[in-house]
């Protein structure tokens, strides 16, 4: 049986010590997002000091509030934009090779309630299929309308002609985030969440020359130099390049995606749906996600960004809408086990560009006269090669030397082949530190209780998290760790007490810090529930 990690190379002592003993680095990371994830892995790969710092918990954002699609882009083929299909169906296969304990070949189906719907997808699938050449997932090809109805189990029969299917990846988000930050601890590496950077230090030529940082926890503050510093802060980035230059341009525009997330009877096959044209012009997925089904995404431009979104009560309407127009039992507002929104980088609209749908999803990188290096743009199967092409543009502007980056065959942590029959417990998504995962249960079978009853989470996940995936608070480990949150916010909420015992005697902490983390998951829950 694989032995245990060790816990001290993830103990937040362990990880707070190079930032007194190292303050000089070759790289700084702002922002624990999958950009900043695969930013700082890729500079690593490439023997570069690293350190990247999150203000919140890795994938805190954005990056836990996907769709949890790792795919090319259909909607971007429609719009013409191949070159970036392209690149995420090969980022696509890579990512399926480096994390298979997280990413699966998933089908979906296009119905087709008109005699040209089949027909023309299917073409339009054949170019997607062969966009991604010999890292494809299989061929598209069209089904019957018995096929349709008996692969997606309650489609809206009337009408129905036929079909499309083809093949994209899955994943779970905020899990592959966890793993990537442990993957740079595993490399020699230093990656902190709760750790803010409030202010960037400049040498005397004006030249960003790193940042200050606070502990959250300890309130102490550092001093950190860099060669290079890398904004990866998402929806955020306004805030520190403003740290740069006070007067600096507005470069993102957020754009609100919402999603629902019902019982998997409103999907029951193993296939997900796949809605090509709604009112607003986009795409709605329906896609079977741990024992759920997440419905989404919508597209409503914003002003201002929010650490915590909330879903308008349109965008809901909208979703449960058109998915009614396609399935024989409709959910209904009732159904919702948790709605969550996240936050999309787009590029701020120019000449009168409004319609957020028609925003390229390609990354950007801008370099500041005081050479703060700004990373936007892009989306979660991407994100390895936003980081290779970070680190590019740092090498090019002489402030790193030359070295090729590696990440395309780097194993992420926890990478194993998982076979569909292990994807029968929720424990799969360990990969290989499952073993020792189960080895801990073996040896405390109290660890084995479920958090709550209706939900299939076990207190060992909890103890583990707080020993070997960096979680400090409730909300670290029931929204991004064990994804209760995102699954059923009811129950998150109802195991929220049990959650702070355990991380209360793993991490040193009193009654009071208890109260107060139960306090305030509690509320943060109520937020993913709909009302009555």
């Amino acid at each position: 049986m694989t032995p245990s990690p060790d816990p001290a190379a993830f103990h937040r002592d362990t990880l707070l010590h190079p930032l007194t003993a190292q303050p000089d680095w070759d790289l700084i990371v702002i922002g624990g997002g999958a950009t900043g994830l695969g930013v700082a892995l890729d500079g690593l790969s490439r023997g570069f000091r690293t350190l990247l710092l999150e203000r919140d918990d890795f994938a805190k954002g954005t990056s836990s509030r996907s769709t949890k699609l790792v795919h090319g882009g259909v909607r971007y083929l429609a719009q013409g934009d191949v070159g970036l299909v392209r690149e995420a169906l090969h980022e696509r296969g890579l990512l399926l090779r480096n994390a298979p304990h997280l990413v699966r070949n998933q089908c979906f189906i296009i119905p087709s309630y008109t005699w040209w719907g089949g027909p023309f997808y299917t073409l339009g699938l054949k170019l997607y299929d062969l966009l991604a050449g010999r890292l494809s997932l299989g061929a598209s090809h069209a089904i019957g309308r018995a096929e349709a109805l008996r692969r997606l189990g309650n489609l809206r029969p009337a009408g129905l002609r036929g079909g499309v299917l083809y093949h994209d990846g899955q994943f779970d988000d905020a899990r592959l985030a966890v793993n990537l930050a442990q993957t740079i601890v595993d490399h020699g590496g230093t990656a902190l969440n709760h750790c803010a950077v409030q202010g960037l230090l400049k040498d005397a030529r004006g030249q960003v020359s790193g940042v200050r940082a606070t502990d959250a926890e300890t309130g102490r503050s550092y001093e950190l130099r860099a060669k290079v510093v890398v904004n990866a802060t998402g929806i955020f980035v306004d805030e520190v390049l403003r740290m740069d230059e006070p007067a600096a341009p507005r470069l993102v525009r957020p754009s609100q995606g919402v999603h629902i997330v019902v019982d998997r009877r409103f999907l029951p096959g193993d296939d997900a749906l796949m809605i090509p044209s709604t009112d607003d012009g986009r795409v709605l997925f329906a896609v079977p996600w741990h024992g759920r089904v997440v419905l989404g995404t919508t597209d409503t431009p914003l002003d201002a960004a929010s650490p915590e979104p909330r879903a308008l009560d349109e965008e809901i309407d909208f979703i449960l809408r058109t998915a009614g127009r396609y399935l024989a039992h409709p959910p209904r507002r009732s159904d919702a086990l948790s709605v969550f929104a996240g936050l999309r980088p787009l590029a701020a609209p120019q000449n009168g560009q409004n319609q957020t749908k028609e925003i390229s999803r390609s990354h950007k990188i801008l370099v500041s006269a005081a050479g703060l290096i700004t990373i936007t743009g892009g989306k979660w199967t991407t994100y390895r090669r936003m980081g290779e092409d970070t680190i590019d543009e740092a090498i090019r502007r002489g402030k790193l030397p030359p070295q090729p980056s590696r990440t395309a065959s780097l194993a992420i942590h926890g990478a194993r082949p998982t076979p569909e029959t292990d994807r029968g417990s929720h424990l799969y998504v360990y990969g290989n530190d499952l073993p020792a995962l189960q080895l801990l249960m073996q040896e405390q079978p109290e660890l084995r209780q479920r958090l709550v009853p209706e939900a299939e989470f076990v207190r060992a996940e909890v103890v583990w998290a707080a020993r070997h995936e960096l979680a400090r608070t409730v909300e670290d480990v029931l929204a991004r760790r064990v994804r209760l949150l995102f699954l059923d916010a009811a129950a998150a909420g109802r195991a929220a007490p049990a959650v702070a015992a355990l991380l209360a005697a793993e991490l040193g902490h009193d009654e009071a810090w208890q109260r107060t983390q139960v306090a305030a998951f509690t509320e943060l829950a109520r937020q993913y529930q709909l009302p009555g």
